[in-house]
């Protein structure tokens, strides 16, 4: 949370222009100039890349002036950020540093970038020059206001958002590594209560016990707390790399403030004291209260009950999603969090009856004496497999969400026309008031001739652009002939002579049927009287080589410096993409670490729980019972609980995932791609492998000579 807080804050100069923070500047700006500084931001790429670029010239000697820079750049001047500057020194002139006019005068502070990697230029200009460009603003302070507060800025993270997600994946990490420091705790507080119980035996007193429980809990967990604090800070290098929020972090960023120290550092010594003084509740009771060991009471129904509540909590937000996204937190992650604790809770009472069916149709030894096992101690043969349960409850709820938004949405177009065809569109906003298009006479002559282009289409304004049957208003007209010779743009309807076109070529995701060539509408234009209207766009074709795309940009950006720059369709849809990215990441983080988690507590708990039942299993054997027959009821009593919460975690995952994305987005949700149960059926697979492997010591702690020690 400290490192997302810390990067949004140096996003903040980036939106100086947006109203909000304009009318809100004295309370998150800095102070006022009186000499006003014109400022405007605008989105370029470099290889799939963007790059923030801020065009300024100040008005006076007073200017405001950016973070990360001793002084505005003038005329010719311009600062780019380091990653920017290894680029421009990397990169042949034609293909980036002739965007930028003049020469570059420094590198941009570590206040002003977001991430390391930032791609950021600030150029100077006269205000002669700049004032005439439409979206420039003048701005009079360059304001700090966080992103998450601005409704309309549009650079930055909404934190709520982000923390929603973080705080699911903090769940879904906390939870199997909670459920591993239970399992290994009750291992190891059996041996301890054995331990204690014969020094009470020999003379020691409660009060000496808890003391000598207590010191071991806090040295144990003072070395552990120092450990992570260490491992922390080992890591962190590592940890800040990651792009949780679509870039890395500095590391740096990753930070932790005198109360999360403290909290820790103090809060986990005094929990381990705790924890132990409850596990030994039965030492304190009697020497012999470990001996005392009574059937446990069967689990209830009432265990289902924060299972259901947490799906009734979101079913209640189906059609009542909150507007705000600290609101849209409240409502969701209280839910997600009662899902995951029902899940545990609710998880006995589910192996209770697995194990009641498996006892009804028993027809072999070895399964009967599995589900009366079970029967006798759901709970413990439940605790087995509960990190397992939470991993893939966790999994099923992120494959489900990611893959439903693509199926939507649609992940970011490439191939073909969608990441080769570059575009730069003469909207009319655009432009200063009373200044005519563009001619085509200004395109620049050369740009047919650059390495790699193919075509160089130009697209003309609709005078008759009115919603079609569809209605979708297509701003383009374009000769068919011409369109018939560039394959990949699409056709005209037989008969055509003009086709009415997106000024792109390509089109919205919303309006077109596929990613195939489109059959445009056709035009009533005469085809004759095309070259008297208006241009409204340039389609530069290329063989999609990085070279031959940045070379015309440049050219194009050189030849109209207004307005938006020229992209591809694959460029202008990344910013999805990367969202796409972030929140796989997340998943993958949460699948990749907790599913070794639960496989850890799944050995632990097996280890531990063939270590608790040495006695009895000795007792079979000698009586008979074949080891063959023990290692299928020690399977039985692990895959049983594991099968039938496994089923329910992922149901629910999946319920939950629909539930979020009907009161989020409006979806439903789509069948997950195959990798999904790919996934689920590794997990199970890993699962029985672990149980197998724990049979070797089956043997050995069984022999006669167990049952003639006990």
């Amino acid at each position: 949370m400290h490192g997302v807080n810390a990067q949004n804050a140096r996003y903040a100069w980036l939106n100086t222009s947006a109203p909000s923070t304009a009318a809100n500047s004295s309370g998150h700006a800095g102070a006022r100039s009186a000499d006003p500084l014109w400022w405007m931001l605008r989105e370029d790429f470099y290889h799939r890349r963007p790059i923030g670029r801020i065009d300024v010239a100040a008005t006076g000697p007073h200017s405001p002036v950016p973070p990360g820079v001793p002084r505005l750049p003038g005329p010719g001047e311009f600062y780019a950020s380091p990653a920017l500057s290894e680029l421009l020194r990397a990169a042949p002139p034609a293909e980036l540093a002739d965007r930028f006019p003049g020469h570059q005068i420094g590198t941009l502070g570590r206040s002003a970038l977001p991430a390391p990697n930032s791609l950021l230029v600030v150029v100077g200009h006269t205000p002669e020059e700049l004032s005439q460009l439409p979206g420039v603003t003048q701005v009079s302070s360059i304001t700090s206001t966080d992103p998450s507060s601005c409704d309309d800025c549009g650079v930055g993270l909404k934190a709520a958002g982000m923390y929603l997600l973080l705080s699911v994946v903090a769940a879904g990490l906390v939870f199997p590594l909670l459920m591993l420091i239970g399992t290994a705790t009750r291992l190891a507080a059996a041996r301890r209560e054995q331990r204690f119980a014969a020094m009470r035996l020999v003379g020691a007193t409660p009060r000496q016990i808890s003391m000598l429980a207590a010191v071991e809990s806090t040295v144990a967990a003072v070395a552990g707390t120092a450990i992570g604090f260490g491992l922390f800070l080992l890591f962190r290098p590592s940890l800040a790399a990651i792009p949780f929020t679509g870039v890395p972090f500095f590391t740096s960023d990753l930070s932790l403030g005198v109360v999360d120290v403290l909290l820790v550092a103090l809060g986990v010594p005094a929990g381990a004291v705790v924890a132990a003084r409850l596990a030994l509740r039965r030492v304190r009771i009697s020497p012999l209260g470990v001996s005392r060991r009574v059937t446990p009471r069967p689990p209830r129904a009432w265990r289902l009950i924060p299972l259901v509540v947490g799906l009734a909590e979101l079913v209640w937000f189906v059609d009542r999603r909150p507007d705000t996204s600290a609101g849209q937190t409240l409502a969701y992650l209280p839910g997600i969090l009662l899902i995951m604790a029902g899940l545990v809770i609710a998880g006995p009472w589910l192996t209770m009856l697995g194990s009641r069916v498996m006892a009804r149709r028993a027809s072999r030894p070895a399964t009967l004496i599995a589900a009366r096992r079970l029967a006798d101690n759901p709970q413990a043969g439940f605790r087995a497999v509960s990190g397992l349960v939470l991993a893939l409850f966790v999994t099923s709820v992120a494959t489900g969400v990611i893959t439903t938004i693509v199926a939507n949405r649609g992940a970011p177009r490439s191939g073909s026309v969608f990441s080769s065809a570059l575009s730069k569109t003469f909207w009319p906003q655009e432009r200063a008031e009373g200044q005519a298009a563009p001619s085509a006479d200004a395109i620049p002559a050369n740009l047919g001739s650059v390495p790699g282009v193919r075509s160089v289409l130009v697209v003309r304004a609709n005078p008759d652009d009115r919603p079609d049957a569809d209605g979708w208003r297509w701003r383009g007209v374009i000769s068919c002939a011409e369109l018939a010779r560039v394959p990949g743009f699409g056709g005209c309807p037989s008969g055509a002579g003009v086709a009415a076109v997106d000024p792109d070529l390509i089109g919205p995701r919303i309006v077109r049927r596929s990613d195939g060539p489109p059959v445009w509408s056709a035009s009533t234009v005469d085809p004759d009287g095309l070259r008297q209207l208006p241009v409204l766009s340039v389609v530069v074709q290329t063989d999609g080589s990085d070279a031959a795309i940045e070379r015309s940009r440049t050219a194009l950006e050189g030849a109209f410096p207004q307005g938006r720059f020229p992209s591809t369709v694959g460029e202008f849809e990344a910013d999805f993409g990367r969202t796409l990215v972030q929140w796989q990441q997340l998943a993958n983080v949460v699948i990749l670490v907790s599913l070794p988690i639960a496989g850890c507590s799944l050995a632990v708990t097996v280890a531990g729980g063939l270590s608790d039942r040495k006695r009895p299993f000795s007792m079979l054997r000698l009586t008979g019972v074949q080891l063959g027959v023990l290692r299928r009821v020690v399977a039985l009593e692990s895959a049983v609980p594991l099968l039938v919460a496994s089923l329910v975690a992922t149901g629910a995952g999946l319920l939950a995932a629909h539930l979020f994305l009907t009161s989020q987005m409006k979806y439903s949700l789509r069948p997950p791609e195959p990798g999904f149960y790919l996934i689920v059926v590794g997990g199970l697979v890993a699962s029985l492998g672990i149980i197998a492997s724990t049979m070797p010591l089956l043997r050995r702690i069984t022999g006669p000579e167990t049952a003639r020690n006990e």
